[in-house]
């Protein structure tokens, strides 16, 4: 491509860029779906970086927010440990090459919205030694991983999901650096690895991890062999390193999360694009076991996209529809559970970490939102909970992964300004309402 030719190609998603992007109720488990909008180029629109100065995110009332660490190298994820101190996944992996021109306009875009920092491919450990609120202490537990990001406490053991394999590390309580070299549990899907980023959680009785695997393309554009075991959620037992496909058709399942009390895997699911500025919603949803939910053939149930080939109608007829949308193009890369101890109305339901949109021509994402739950449901629309990250067009920061500790505090992780963040509260919560 030479250099005359780039202008027109970037004048050209410009121009793309300039249609309005009509917004539809797409909350909750109806969205509106409007028609397939398609072009030469999707609309793409980036925040450019800014700092935040004394500035900080912010908080529903009767909250707080402090930055606890801050030059860090891309956090991505945050772990709890039992003794309290935070686990940060520190990295980023190298770009799949580009297919198309659109592709590469897109990458420059994509660009424009992200660290100039390296990637640690580490990860860093804080300490609050005395309880109030500051994490005096950090260090570097393990370097030199392959592109960091799910993270899970088991059975006593550090897991880690690089982009190419999970490995455990041997834990005592209080410990602050590995004792030594990763063990490697299983290898995971990783050429290409257009989707690099490999989310984790652990089953309640800490027997299996959940690994989320996204797709090597947006529409199979790479073909269906390069789609090998992609798009799909891995079951992986913990001691043989044993794995078997648990859920398939989740086009980039970037976020899980296990339901307390019900054990239920949960996943945040970031959908396909050019099919225009409201197609197709992200979603968070329960992951039942064997369920296909739609990627490449299908989106949101049952509604066939047309630029797959072959089509494969059996393959649509076939599609479980997810249980919430939160919108087009957030990209959702955190879920957590919240905890009592947060209060009302944040007592029941999950936080999710909005990393924000670059393919609307209105920007929406860039945010943590909290999704009520009745009934071990979602049950009505998100409210923000950590806001702020836009100030004039720029970003200031773009949330990634959450964690909620149980004694009533949100961690996330803004890999932007390579900040975490956590949020308290300044006082007595008001008593959660009665289940019904």
């Amino acid at each position: 491509m030479t250099f005359r030719v780039l202008p027109l190609l970037l004048a050209g998603a410009s121009m793309a860029a300039c249609g309005s992007d009509p917004s539809p109720d797409q909350y909750g488990p109806n969205p509106q779906l409007p028609e397939i909008q398609r072009g030469l180029f999707p609309s793409m629109k980036i925040s450019k970086p800014t700092g935040w100065g004394d500035d900080k995110p912010m908080v529903p009332a009767g909250f707080k927010v402090d930055a606890i660490a801050t030059d860090l190298k891309i956090p991505r994820q945050t772990l709890l440990l039992p003794n309290g101190d935070i686990l940060v996944a520190e990295g980023k992996a190298k770009a799949a090459p580009p297919l198309r021109p659109k592709d590469f306009i897109g990458g420059i875009i994509k660009k424009q919205g992200v660290t100039s920092v390296k990637g640690g491919d580490r990860l860093t450990i804080l300490r609050d030694s005395d309880g109030d609120g500051i994490y005096e202490a950090r260090g570097v537990f393990a370097d030199r991983l392959n592109a960091p990001y799910g993270l899970a406490f088991v059975n006593g053991a550090i897991y880690v999901a690089n982009q190419d394999s999970v490995v455990r590390f041997a834990y005592q309580d209080g410990q602050t650096a590995a004792s030594g070299p990763p063990v490697k549990i299983t290898d995971l899907p990783s050429v290409i690895n257009h989707h690099w980023t490999k989310a984790m959680t652990a089953s309640a009785d800490g027997r299996f991890l959940f690994v989320g695997i996204g797709s090597n393309s947006n529409i199979t554009e790479r073909g269906m062999m390069a789609e090998q075991d992609r798009a799909v959620v891995w079951q992986i037992d913990t001691q043989t390193g044993m794995q078997k496909v648990y859920a398939s058709g989740l086009r980039n399942p970037s976020a899980l999360a296990t339901q307390p009390f019900t054990g239920t895997i949960w996943a945040a699911v970031n959908e396909r694009d050019e099919l225009g500025p409201n197609l197709v919603p992200d979603y968070i949803t329960s992951v039942r076991p064997g369920a296909f939910y739609g990627w490449p053939y299908a989106y949101w149930g049952r509604n066939a996209d047309p630029r797959v080939r072959p089509q494969k109608p059996e393959k649509v007829a076939a599609t479980v529809r997810p249980d919430y949308s939160i919108g087009s193009h957030r990209a959702p890369l955190g879920l957590a559970f919240s905890v009592p101890a947060l209060g009302a109305p944040f007592a029941d339901g999950v936080f999710v970490g909005e990393h924000g949109s670059w393919n609307r021509n209105g920007v929406v994402g860039y945010r943590v939102s909290f999704v009520p739950f009745r009934g071990g449901r979602p049950a009505g629309n998100p409210i923000d909970f950590l806001s702020g990250f836009l100030k004039d067009g720029k970003a200031r920061g773009r949330p990634v992964g959450v964690t909620v500790d149980p004694r009533g505090a949100v961690i996330v992780a803004d890999d932007l300004s390579n900040t975490v963040w956590r949020v308290t509260r300044t006082a007595t919560p008001p008593a959660a309402p009665p289940a019904r």
